[in-house]
């Protein structure tokens, strides 16, 4: 059974003039949706920024009746509510001053672990498509929920090797539950419930996906989560709004660059170039800024090492000298190495930038742990 509100506030939400932001405005004034359905007109536009034209449809039968056919419609297809002014949002959602009133889901509404957005293009290139591939199986089974928007090429990547890699994943959709876009990825929606995941719209069951819906949708996904990465996106393409919407709430946000030329990768470019994203150089170092951290495995009695194949073959003999002589100096590594200093500038100065050594303001050289 739904909560007694759920009824008056989607024929609140459902009166033309009241978004979700004057939704919130009365309801925060009165306390629940009913108190507003059953006030009159003129007690309403004494409420700060309400005026005769939100009031307006307010207390009309027929938003009434819609809102007992929409509960009938998800009883019968077992889709829940989640009312904001009832604190029943997970996450973060909640504090964003235009989150929806009204959340339909099916499946578990839940963030288990760390909330991540994982954004991009339809057009997703082989570039894109491997560093979630990467990323996801780096990150199983670290305490996350990958959150996306169902939609062709990255989106759908997203979902697909969060399904595989066993991490919770939320699909937030442009349209309402009579509708499944794009409709390939019905067995995929299917699949992301099955895991323990969940399929969510602010929109009513009858609402087809219309263009303006898909923005709209993105604030959602960059709402519910701390962090949104956006893989690939051309100037503009839809991703860009999310990662503007999570600028504005304040979260972090960020890029995979590429190449100055693939306009798959320019609006990335141009987020980090702004300031409007951190750039992201390795998957290690993006774990280690969302704060994620690989569960140990039971027996593992070793610390997994960095990952060698980013270096040569003097790299790989640096490092092992470096873990046996923690702090050694330039000096030191070169009498052991045979090898003089200035030709050993290049290959530590890169390690550095793959975060595989530090140096100390003595000079010296350790690994990052």
């Amino acid at each position: 059974m739904f909560h007694s509100d759920c009824l008056y506030s989607i024929a609140l939400r459902n009166c033309s003039f009241v978004g979700d932001t004057l939704f919130h405005r009365l309801v925060s004034h009165l306390g629940t949706a009913q108190k507003v359905w059953e006030s009159s007109h003129t007690s309403l536009m004494k409420i700060d920024g309400i005026g005769k034209k939100v009031v307006s449809e307010i207390g009309k039968m027929n938003h009434l009746n819609l809102a007992e056919n929409e509960l009938k419609f998800c009883l019968k297809n077992n889709i829940n509510i989640s009312i904001r002014h009832l604190r029943q949002f997970p996450g973060l959602l909640g504090e964003c001053e235009d989150a929806p009133a009204i959340i339909y889901h099916k499946g578990k509404f839940e963030i288990p672990g760390k909330p991540i957005a994982m954004v991009g293009t339809r057009e997703a290139t082989d570039y894109g498509k491997k560093f979630i591939e990467d990323f996801l199986a780096a990150t199983r089974p670290s305490p996350m929920t990958t959150v996306s928007g169902l939609a062709l090429g990255a989106d759908t990547v997203v979902h697909e090797q969060s399904l595989r890699n066993q991490i919770p994943t939320i699909a937030v959709l442009a349209h309402g539950f009579q509708t499944m876009y794009p409709s390939k990825n019905r067995k995929l929606a299917e699949r992301i419930i099955e895991s323990g995941g969940a399929l969510i719209t602010e929109f009513m069951s009858f609402q087809k996906p219309e263009r303006e819906n898909f923005i709209q949708r993105n604030r959602i996904v960059a709402g519910l989560c701390e962090a949104t990465i956006v893989v690939e996106t051309a100037f503009g393409g839809g991703s860009m709004s999310t990662a503007t919407f999570a600028n504005n709430y304040n979260r972090d946000v960020y890029a995979l660059p590429g190449r100055i030329s693939d306009p798959y990768s320019q609006g990335c470019n141009h987020l980090i170039m702004q300031n409007k994203a951190s750039v992201i150089s390795t998957i290690k170092d993006l774990m280690q800024q969302l704060g994620i951290h690989r569960q140990p495995q039971t027996g593992n009695l070793f610390q997994e090492l960095p990952k060698i194949e980013f270096m040569n073959k003097q790299q790989e003999i640096i490092y092992h000298h470096i873990q046996k002589n923690p702090d050694i100096s330039l000096d030191d590594l070169s009498d052991v190495l045979s090898v003089p200093a200035f030709n050993l500038l290049g290959d530590l100065l890169q390690m550095e930038l793959l975060n595989i050594i530090k140096t100390t303001s003595a000079r010296t050289y350790h690994l990052v742990n």
